[in-house]
């Protein structure tokens, strides 16, 4: 059976349809499994071994569904459902399944703070997708696959202080409401005391130069406050060692998606806003600090069959305020993001 799953964004979105294709590609007998996916989001895909070819929308979309209707499938998988997805299964003209997003109850929650949401995450949703075809959840969580020459040697790249363990911290987010302010970055990575590798693209370097001069200059080397963070959080072998100054290294923009994907991999601990990364973490089963602003674990996108903590201000009348994000707080105080305390709960 050839199948195609259609997926366009975005990077966290693709790593937590892993599961489904995997599940297509082992579970369907004789199953082929193509993806339809965004030039940008290629890399995620091509290293995968149960994608067996990745199309990608790099013209127009009559271009795409030209190739498409080329390869002549048997059954599309939409785990993107919008009005892209649906002219592409009206136009291929198989039999299709699609993701249910949930909408309406979304817009309940952000407009009218009215939680009606399933409490399932997003993956189990994306596989009902694929439940027509026999497809289950085969609970071995996501899958994120890092091409053999992006894999990083950290002794050859990162500082020696970091070549025995280090936190990851990534500080970008699409959209700055799901951010912490760059002070607030700077307090957690004090408390951590730690080597800290801050992890983001070429537009959150400022915002890491920033961080790291805040250390460069003993400005924010303060000893933590005690309780505020668990003990093995520090990883100190031994509980009456004095505990290390942070370190940071400002890694933002110098290496491409795999190769962060390969640091993370190798962290100690990830901490990350509610973004790509933090899922990429949650495949390779690492211990997740997850800060949320805006947005909230409750629309089903927490880290994902991984111990995780979240961080978040909860009761604030006007959270979420958006299912996505915005470039500035709509209401001007940024509450979800300026009064986290960053004293952990247990992990979930």
């Amino acid at each position: 059976m050839k199948i195609l799953v259609l997926r366009f964004s975005s990077i966290g979105d693709i790593v937590l349809t892993t599961p489904v294709v995997r599940g297509l590609k082992q579970q369907v007998p004789g199953a082929v499994v193509h993806y339809a996916t965004k030039p940008a989001f290629r890399g995620i895909l091509e290293a995968n071994p149960y994608v067996d070819k990745v199309h990608c929308l790099t013209g127009s979309l009559q271009e795409l569904v030209a190739s498409l209707r080329n390869e002549h499938f048997d059954f599309v998988v939409d785990l993107h459902h919008n009005l892209r997805t649906s002219l592409i299964k009206a136009q291929l003209g198989v039999k299709s399944a699609s993701f249910n997003k949930l909408n309406w109850r979304k817009w309940l929650l952000v407009n009218l703070k009215m939680d009606t949401l399933p409490r399932v995450h997003i993956v189990e949703r994306y596989l009902a997708a694929a439940a027509a075809l026999g497809v289950r959840n085969d609970g071995q969580g996501l899958d994120y696959f890092i091409p053999p020459p992006d894999e990083v040697d950290i002794k050859a790249v990162l500082p020696p202080a970091f070549h025995q363990g280090y936190v990851a911290f990534a500080i970008g987010a699409q959209h700055a409401t799901k951010r912490l302010p760059v002070e607030r970055i700077i307090e957690l990575c004090g408390l951590l005391r730690r080597p800290v590798l801050l992890l983001g693209g070429p537009i959150d370097e400022t915002t890491g130069h920033v961080v790291e001069l805040a250390f460069d200059q003993g400005a924010a080397a303060s000893p933590p406050t005690p309780g505020r963070i668990p003990d093995s959080l520090y990883y100190f072998p031994d509980p009456t060692a004095v505990a290390p100054a942070t370190i940071i290294y400002n890694a933002c923009g110098k290496f491409n998606l795999n190769q962060s994907a390969s640091l993370v991999q190798q962290a100690r601990l990830v901490v990350s806003h509610d973004t790509g990364l933090m899922h990429i973490a949650a495949a390779f089963r690492k211990e997740i600090v997850s800060v949320w602003g805006n947005t909230v674990p409750e629309f089903g996108m927490y880290p994902y069959r991984t111990e995780f903590r979240v961080l978040e201000v909860k009761g604030l009348d006007c959270r979420p305020c958006s299912k996505i994000g915005y470039e500035q707080c709509p209401k001007g105080h940024f509450r979800c993001m300026r009064d986290i305390r960053f004293d952990l709960p247990p992990a979930g």
